[in-house]
């Protein structure tokens, strides 16, 4: 009976043994799996951030652009009016000369 139940214990250590070095290998393979995934994330990631930049520099020179050409715009609009302005004054500056001077000569 001795025999058996040492045969029968010296079995049950084989599949212990067994099971941990299934368990040992299964754990080395899900390490593996999780240093893979963090590695494709980490990849994922850096690849994001680089078209994020890419895309967040074209967008500021697309709208740069924008601006500085309806900047142009105003510009020119305000040199328009100026010159208007100008050939107003000049067109009325005789008249303006002759109110203040008939004003002065009056009193």
């Amino acid at each position: 009976m001795e025999e058996m139940e040492k045969t029968l214990l010296q079995q049950i250590r084989e599949k212990e043994q067994e099971y941990a070095k299934k368990l040992e290998v299964v754990r080395k393979e899900t390490n593996a799996s999780i240093a893979s995934a963090q590695a494709e994330a980490e990849s994922r990631l850096c690849t994001a951030d680089s078209i994020g930049k890419t895309e967040a520099e074209k967008l500021y020179w697309q709208e740069k652009g924008t601006i500085d050409t309806e900047i142009e715009a105003l510009r020119h609009g305000a040199a328009a009016e100026r010159e208007s302005a100008a050939a107003r004054g000049e067109r009325n500056l005789p008249r303006a000369v002759e109110a203040i001077t008939g004003y002065v000569t009056v009193k």
